[in-house]
C-alpha cells in the first residue's frame, strides 16, 4: 500500500533547557527551510510539538531536534496524511511545554510506571484498577477506553484541583487501587503521574506512547477503543491504525463532532453545532456563513482567503498547550 505524501510526527521530550529561548530562531529555520509546518513548543523543561511536510523533510528536522540538550532519545509517533494538515509554522518559548501549573513536579524523574499498548488491555481489565482519561472534555467526547473515568475538564491545568476534590472518591480510605492513566501522546500523562505521586498515589500507571501508539499497535479486534482519537491538526481525529476519522471541527466554537453530533438538526456546516448554537447569536451565525462563502469564492478563483475569520478559529494547529 502507498506511503501517504505527508508525514505527521508528534514529539515530546522531557529535558533540562537552560535557555530555551536561543533555541527557538535555529529550530525555527531548519523548519523553514524544509517546508515544515506545525506547532513546536520550548520551555526549561524540555519540547513538544507536531509537524507535518514531506518525510524527508520532517527526518531533518527530527535530527536538529536529537541534537538539543538531553533529547537524543525523543520520542515520537508518526502517522500519515494525504495533505499538509497545518496552516503554518509556529516555534514558540513557554512557561511549560504542557500547562499544569504544578511547578514543584518533575516529570523526567517522578513520572509513574509506563505500560507498553500490548499490556495496557490486562492492566485496565483488571477490577482492581482505576482507569482515568486525562484529556480535557471536547477531546474525550468522541472515544475513550470502555470504563474510564472522564474528569470534565476544560484545561489541563484543572486537572490538579479535580484530583484533590474527587481523591476519596476515587481512592478510599482503604488500601490504595492502581491508578493507570493515558492522554494522546503521552505528554499529559507524564505530568499527572508525576503529580499523583506527589501526591502520595504510590502504583500510578500510563500508556507509553498515549492513545496514538495503542491504535497503531493493538489490533482492532482486540482492541477495548470506543470511537476516535482527537488529535490537533485538520483531521480532527484519527482511528484504529491512524487512519483518518471520521470527525468534523465545528469551526464556530471548535468542538470535534463525531457522526452523530453532524446528524443534529443545529449542526450546520461552518456556523454551529448542537454544542454552541445557543452561544452565539444570528448575527454572528450570520457572519460564519458570509466568511465560509468568501473562502469558497476565493478557493474557486484560486487563491486564498486571508480576512479574518470571526469565529473562534479554524481547524487546531499544533498540540495542546494545556
Amino acid at each position: 500500500m502507498p506511503q501517504p505524501p505527508i508525514r505527521v510526527a508528534a514529539l515530546y521530550r522531557f529535558a533540562r533547557f537552560t535557555d530555551p529561548a536561543a533555541l527557538r530562531d535555529p529550530l525555527d529555520a531548519v523548519c523553514r527551510i524544509h517546508a515544515v509546518r506545525g506547532t513546536l513548543l520550548l520551555a526549561a523543561e524540555g519540547i513538544n510539538g507536531t509537524i507535518a511536510g514531506k518525510p524527508a523533510a520532517v527526518d531533518a528536522v527530527l535530527a536538529h531536534v536529537r541534537t538539543l540538550p538531553g533529547c537524543a532519545a525523543l520520542d515520537v509517533k508518526f502517522s500519515g496524511a494525504d495533505t499538509m494538515p497545518f496552516h503554518r509554522l509556529k516555534v514558540r518559548v513557554r512557561r511549560e511545554i504542557v500547562t499544569m501549573g504544578e511547578p514543584a513536579i518533575d516529570p523526567e524523574t517522578e513520572a509513574g510506571t509506563y505500560v507498553e499498548p500490548e499490556d495496557w488491555n490486562g492492566l485496565i481489565a483488571d477490577p482492581g484498577t482505576i482507569v482515568i482519561d486525562t484529556r480535557n472534555d471536547y477531546e474525550v467526547a468522541i472515544g475513550s477506553f470502555a470504563g474510564a473515568i472522564d474528569p470534565g475538564t476544560r484545561s489541563f491545568s484543572d486537572f490538579p484541583a479535580w484530583f484533590r476534590e474527587q481523591r476519596d472518591a476515587l481512592l478510599g480510605h482503604g488500601r490504595q487501587p492502581k491508578v493507570a492513566m493515558f492522554c494522546t501522546g503521552g505528554i499529559r500523562c507524564e505530568k499527572s503521574t508525576a503529580f499523583l505521586k506527589r501526591e502520595g498515589v504510590e502504583e500510578v500507571f500510563h500508556l507509553k506512547g498515549g492513545i496514538l501508539r495503542y491504535l497503531e499497535a493493538v489490533p482492532v479486534e482486540d482492541s477495548l477503543w470506543q470511537g476516535e482519537c482527537f488529535v490537533f491538526d485538520a483531521r480532527v481525529s484519527v482511528g484504529h491504525g491512524l487512519a483518518p476519522g471520521t470527525a468534523q471541527l465545528c469551526h464556530a466554537c471548535q468542538r470535534p463532532l463525531s457522526a452523530e453530533d453532524q446528524a443534529s438538526p443545529l449542526f450546520e456546516a461552518w456556523v454551529s453545532c448542537a454544542g454552541c448554537h445557543g452561544e452565539r447569536t444570528e448575527a454572528q451565525r450570520a457572519a460564519y456563513r458570509e466568511r465560509h462563502r468568501q473562502i469558497t469564492l476565493a478557493a474557486a478563483q484560486g487563491h486564498a482567503h486571508l480576512g479574518r475569520n470571526p469565529s473562534r478559529g479554524q481547524a487546531p494547529d499544533g498540540v495542546p498547550e494545556s
